[in-house]
């Protein structure tokens, strides 16, 4: 697969398999208008509890940036980590190459086959062979590095907003 087809297979899949049935946009546009303009791949808004007023306004927001191999996450674009959560999505293969690149407190979550478990030992065996993507299987996105809680920047209000105005 190339760079292309790689993130289209890890943003498809991240849809269906992380982000399906939660408040979500791709491509969100931070500070659109001015010259410090960010894009986001994939924000969540994941309210606390029971939507409500109060669930709403302790939700938290949680970002997601799309890594198709190492050259991608070299390349400088796409950190744009404002959520209290946020991951980078990538292949196991460019996971093993860059693992201890990645800042402290961010997550990462990569593919895997859906036939193995979340054993210690089939995960294991899985990052030392990876399996290629481009194999006929069924997937799964597996968290290798849970994110740490960080504080926000951004008013929830403004977040939403720019949710809302990214249109998907």
């Amino acid at each position: 697969m190339d760079r292309k087809e790689t993130t289209k297979f890890l943003s498809d899949l991240l849809k269906t398999d992380w982000l399906f049935g939660k408040y979500w946009a791709s491509e969100v546009s931070i500070d659109y208008g001015t010259t410090d303009v960010k894009r986001v791949d994939f924000m969540q808004f994941e309210p606390a509890g029971v939507v409500g007023v109060s669930g709403i306004e302790k939700g938290i927001f949680i970002c997601y940036e799309v890594k198709s191999c190492k050259a991608d996450f070299k390349s400088g674009f796409g950190r744009n980590f404002i959520g209290e959560k946020n991951y980078f999505v990538m292949p196991m293969i460019a996971y093993k190459e860059v693992m201890r690149e990645i800042p402290n407190g961010i997550g990462v979550l990569v593919p895997i086959p859906q036939n193995i478990g979340n054993t210690n030992a089939e995960i294991y065996e899985e990052f030392e062979n990876p399996t290629e993507i481009a194999t006929d299987t069924e997937w799964k996105l597996h968290a290798m590095r849970r994110p740490r809680l960080q504080l926000r920047k951004k008013a929830i209000a403004e977040l939403l907003f720019c949710m809302l105005r990214s249109g998907s």
